[in-house]
């Protein structure tokens, strides 16, 4: 019988440019990175640490040198695993998606297959990615979308008095498609509307998060008159909020470090295709690790949003990269990874 070694260290990423949203500004991000190491065999996780989550190194470090998987005979006992290790604490999804994604780089390392083969999914139907455009001055705005040239999607954070502004900027350089995620910065529902009329003229495709999430009947009645869809980002953390947004919202935003991993993520995806919406794969800021785990689900959603390993100088992984705005998945097992 084998037995499971985890090991994990803090690291931070450093940031390309000044990352600005309607609620902070940061130029670095801290990440813990994991291994979990069967038989000889090592599997690489990642927990990053957004602000709104609440999650720090420590914390995530804390909750790691909780779990004791010495009742755990064999990587293959995934859900016992994965069930065990969430009951450990009710909250750090980061921490437990750091678990997760390392299992099945493991698993799939095991099989020797990647893990979008092992869950037959066809990488061709992987839709582009969009790229991020922080807020920022019309300067480095322009600097911005010039350095984004081969997307074919933009992604462009509002929330505050200059989203015209930064519109405008951008459609003076590009006509791509666009989509706005408003951080929960819109507080008035009329008005919220006007900015998704006046947005769908400029071809923003769909809005994330426009108001507070705790605004549910606001939400919900801008989702009924928007021309456009809107998604369910801040408002949806795990697979248990997703039922309750059917009618709030056109779709929801998946992302590892909400939702605890690959195994969750996938459950939430195909659910929400059950409640006929629409689903979108964000990230964090987070290295080659956890983009390329959740670049294995990417098959199964409406829109991804990969760009996390793109707004970092100091990526240690290689892994998912893009070709002329596609994601692109190795042929290699598990997340696909490898140390640059």
């Amino acid at each position: 019988m084998g037995k499971f070694t985890l090991r994990y260290r803090p690291y931070t990423l450093e940031l390309r440019h000044v990352f600005t949203v309607a609620s902070f500004s940061r130029s670095t991000t801290p990440v813990v990175l994991t291994e979990l190491e069967y038989d000889g065999i090592i599997g690489y996780g990642e927990a990053s640490m957004p602000p709104y989550l609440g999650e720090t190194q420590e914390s995530v470090i804390n909750f790691l040198s909780k779990l004791d998987l010495s009742a755990f005979s064999s990587p293959f006992e995934t859900a016992e695993i994965l069930s065990y290790v969430d009951q450990v604490d009710s909250k750090n999804t980061a921490a437990k998606a750091a678990l997760d994604i390392a299992l099945h780089d493991l698993l799939g390392k095991i099989m020797q297959q990647p893990f979008y083969k092992i869950w037959g999914l066809n990488p061709d139907l992987i839709p582009a990615t969009s790229y991020t455009i922080g807020i920022d001055t019309e300067d480095m705005i322009r600097k911005k979308v010039e350095e984004a040239e081969q997307f074919k999607i933009l992604k462009v954070k509002l929330g505050l008095d200059t989203d015209k502004m930064i519109i405008d900027t951008i459609r003076s350089v590009t006509d791509v498609p666009l989509c706005a995620d408003v951080n929960q910065g819109w507080k008035n529902k009329e008005e919220a509307l006007e900015m998704a009329n006046w947005l769908h003229e400029r071809n923003v495709v769909f809005l994330e998060q426009p108001m507070p999430k705790e605004m549910i009947d606001e939400n919900a009645w801008l989702t009924e008159h928007s021309p456009i869809p809107t998604i369910a980002d801040e408002g949806c953390q795990r697979l248990a909020d997703v039922t309750a947004l059917q009618g709030v919202y056109t779709g929801i935003n998946i992302k590892l470090m909400k939702c605890t991993g690959m195994r969750e993520a996938k459950q939430m995806a195909e659910l929400a295709r059950a409640l006929d919406m629409k689903v979108m794969l964000g990230c964090m800021t987070e290295t080659s690790c956890a983009i390329s785990a959740a670049a294995q689900l990417a098959p199964l959603v409406d829109w991804a949003d990969l760009d996390g390993a793109l707004l970092i100088g100091n990526d240690i992984y290689e892994g998912m990269y893009v070709e002329n705005g596609l994601c692109r998945l190795p042929d290699r097992p598990g997340i696909g990874i490898i140390k640059a």
